[in-house]
Parts: C-alpha cells; structure tokens; sequence
C-alpha cells in the first residue's frame, strides 16, 4: 500500500494527494500527483518548463491546455494528456471542478514507456490516446472504478510496472544520453555543452540530435530549464535576485530576468508572487 500524503488549501475547495510510486519504477516515474478541485468556477495553473514530462489523467471534468497568454478559446481539451518537455510557459486550466492524477516522469523514461520521440513531444500537449492508445482508457476505467487515492495509486504501480517491463525489452535510451543526462542534471545546467558532449566521445551534434529524440529538448535548452529551476528554489527560499543569478549561472541580474520572461512570462518579482501560499491551482 502506498504511502499517501494529503493537504487541504487554505480555501478548503481543493484537495491534494501525493505518493511516491514503487521503487522499481523509480527514479524514472518520479511522482504522482492527484487532485480534487471543486472551486466551481473556470480557473488555469501556469506551468513553468521543468525538463520531466506529465501524463495527466481525469476521472471528473476535462483539462483544457493552452500557451501562457495565448486566448483561452484557443486552448485545447481532452481527458488524459501527455504533456512533453517543454521551453515555453504553459497553461492548464477546468472549468470549475476536477479530479485527476498528475504523472510525472523523467523524459529517458517515457522515451521508453510511451514508445515515442520526445523531439515529437516537445513542447506541446496531446490527447494521451495518440501515444498509448487503449491503454490509457483501460487505466482510467481502473483508477476511478478504485474507491480511494491508495488503491488508485496502488493501481498505478502495477500498471506501470507492466508497461515498464514490456517496453525496456525492445527500447531503452541510450547511454551517453543518460550520461550528458546526469550531468546536466547533477550541475543544474552549468555544465558547458562542450564538455558534456566531451564526456559522451560525441560530437556536439551528434549529441543534440540523440538528446532532442530521447530527451526532446537539446542539452542548451534543457540547461536553461535546470538553471531556472534552481533560481526558482533559491528566491522562493529568500535568495536575493543577485545572489541567485550568480549561484545559478546567469551572468548578472538583468540576463536572469531576461530568461524569466522568456521561460515563464513573467518577471522574478510577480512570479514570487504568484506562487504565495493559497490554492493548489492558481490563477495566472
């Protein structure tokens, strides 16, 4: 049984549910996340890149996707999605209630359990219909048929398990993918791309066409997404704008503001805002 952590916002009109999944799907699955949103009036979360990739899957109400800023008679809805790895601010948004769960995985990963280029998945949202077929509506048939989040997260691990097992037979990411993979990683992208692909014996450009196939993003942008990550955690903790664009690799304050508008559509400052305690969805 899964180990089930649950909050409550502050307006009491969301419910939040986390576990950790099974050990053997780790560290590739890296978290579930499920949701209850019973606000009852249309609300959109921004999502920042963050290098892993989602799948999403609804038991109540619909998600409707769409790019931060973009029209919100543009954005797209489905019941289960596959959210790629991406470089450009997000939004997810309900039309006043919600239940679901949040998948979050490593992209090395879902190149192996989607059976998918991550290039094809990269920065964009599709009905998770189209990269695993049937499998996905069996899945949410069993998770809302479960009378709780632990055996719905329990239901999780033995699917996942499965699909897992099918697909590393025939499909499994590359080594020195993995290796510029956890360097990258281990260095919160400041690394030089040239020494990354150094310690692969490949050449910058073999190394970005692998990496954008099993990744999705090259080493460059995906380096850009680990240092906006780690700024992020540092203002969100107190850091000073200055103090983080140092420890982060940015080359003054004004470049690390530059990357926030880019990879969030926003400032530092109204993003921090953004993020002050409340709702689990917020409004963007």
């Amino acid at each position: 049984m899964n180990d089930v952590r649950h909050r409550v916002c502050v307006q009491g009109d969301c419910d939040r549910f986390f576990a950790r999944p099974d050990s053997r799907l780790q560290p590739g699955i890296v978290r579930y996340r499920a949701f209850r949103l019973t606000r009852g009036v249309p609300q959109q979360r921004l999502f920042v890149p963050s290098g892993q990739v989602s799948l999403f899957i609804t038991l109540d109400g619909e998600l409707r996707a769409g790019t931060a800023g973009q029209e919100s008679a543009a954005a797209s809805t489905c019941t289960a999605a596959v959210y790629g790895p991406h470089i450009r601010p997000k939004v997810l948004g309900h039309a006043g209630s919600m239940e679901g769960v949040e998948i979050c995985v490593l992209p090395w990963a879902a190149y192996t359990l989607f059976g998918a280029s991550m290039g094809d998945l990269a920065d964009t949202m599709v009905d998770a219909s189209t990269v695993l077929g049937p499998r996905i509506r069996h899945l949410a048939e069993a998770l809302s048929e479960a009378p709780g989040w632990p055996d719905r997260f329990t239901i999780l691990d033995q699917t996942l398990l499965r699909w897992t097992a099918r697909a590393a037979a025939s499909r499994e990411p590359a080594p020195p993918v993995l290796r510029a993979w956890d360097l990258l990683t281990r260095t919160a992208g400041t690394i030089p791309i040239r020494e990354l692909a150094a310690s692969t014996d490949w050449s910058q450009r073999q190394l970005e066409i692998r990496f954008r196939d099993q990744i999705g993003l090259s080493p460059k942008r995906l380096a850009r997404v680990l240092r906006l990550n780690r700024s992020i955690l540092m203002l969100s903790k107190g850091s000073s704008q200055t103090e983080a664009a140092i420890t982060c690799g940015f080359y003054d304050q004004a470049h690390l503001t530059r990357e926030f508008k880019a990879l969030t559509g926003m400032p530092p400052g109204r993003f921090l805002t953004a993020l002050a305690p409340g709702c689990s969805w917020p409004t963007t």
